[in-house]
């Protein structure tokens, strides 16, 4: 069965926004476009509400993913556009949907006066569930904004797409991670600048800024991890130019600069499929919340569990 590029549609600014963005991403991977309406039935008291009832609730279901969809044809002539309506809980629905999605794309408002994205809980709860790649788009979010300037000073789709940035755990790299963001650098020409945080362990932090000397040989050692994770991945992708970055601090922090200057970050999620619920962690967290670019964020299996 073809995988499709999905997107969790209802209506709002940043879902149109995820639909464009979704439509573009469709175009580059040469697969089709579905977009999905979540209908949340209301409770049978207010269903009975003239303004509630089932007549408008047909009408609305079915007019929104058709305009969406319609619209998305004339802007984008020869994609494949499918729609799907379904009725329950949006982020159990979406995260099911999720699960014959090559990527599943949704919307996200930005936040007034500062970068960065207002995860709802729908948005989080998706992520955190859904075992597939999952990208969020912010609010506004124009083709120009994932492309450098052109000749005048000015961000264009016709420029060169913004390198892909890949924020990566060396002590637990994950192949499937690192395969998306190279695949993503590669569709789109560009080059990959992977991004890596460190601390020191926490028997190393006490006296360490007054420890050039020790300073020193913790970052030679995280910069050389670093390179050898990615040597098999520059022979495997020769025509990707990669950039390494191995900094000390937060790795959120250092994401989210790189955001800046990127077409796309790229972060991952650790499946846990415990009776304690699913975790997104914090480094994904904090790029979900203030990145300026979309995020993908791609869930993985932990070593110990892939037996």
């Amino acid at each position: 069965m073809t995988r499709t590029i999905t997107v969790g549609l209802d209506g709002s600014g940043e879902s149109r926004a995820a639909a464009e963005w979704a439509a573009r991403e469709a175009h580059l991977l040469g697969l089709p476009l579905k977009l999905v309406h979540v209908w949340e039935p209301v409770p049978a008291p207010m269903a009975q509400a003239p303004l509630l009832g089932a007549e408008t609730q047909q009408h609305w279901t079915e007019r929104i993913p058709r305009e969406a969809a319609d619209g998305v044809r004339l802007r984008h002539p020869g994609l494949n556009v499918a729609t799907e309506q379904l009725s329950g809980r949006p982020a159990d629905m979406l995260a099911s949907a999720a699960q014959d999605a090559e990527l599943l794309v949704l919307g996200s408002r930005g936040l007034s006066g500062i970068g960065g994205f207002m995860v709802g809980s729908v948005g989080l709860s998706v992520v955190a569930h859904a075992e597939r790649p999952v990208v969020l788009v912010r609010a506004g979010e124009q083709a120009a904004d994932e492309h450098e300037m052109d000749a005048a000073g000015i961000p264009s789709a016709a420029a060169p797409f913004r390198p892909v940035v890949l924020g990566l755990d060396t002590e637990n790299p994950d192949a499937e991670l690192i395969e998306f963001a190279f695949a993503a650098a590669a569709r789109r020409g560009t080059s990959l600048r992977v991004v890596h945080g460190w601390n020191p362990p926490p028997y190393y932090a006490y006296g360490l800024s007054a420890n050039l000397e020790l300073h020193g040989a913790l970052a030679r050692r995280e910069t050389t991890a670093l390179a050898e994770v990615l040597a098999p991945w520059r022979k495997k992708h020769p025509d990707v130019e990669v950039t390494e970055e191995s900094s000390y601090g937060t790795p959120g922090n250092h994401l989210v600069d790189a955001s800046r200057e990127a077409s796309l970050v790229v972060v991952g999620r650790r499946i846990r499929r415990s009776p304690f619920g699913a975790h997104i962690g914090p480094v994904t967290h904090a790029v979900l919340h203030h990145s300026t670019a979309p995020v993908a964020v791609v869930p993985h299996t932990p070593e110990e569990e892939q037996s």
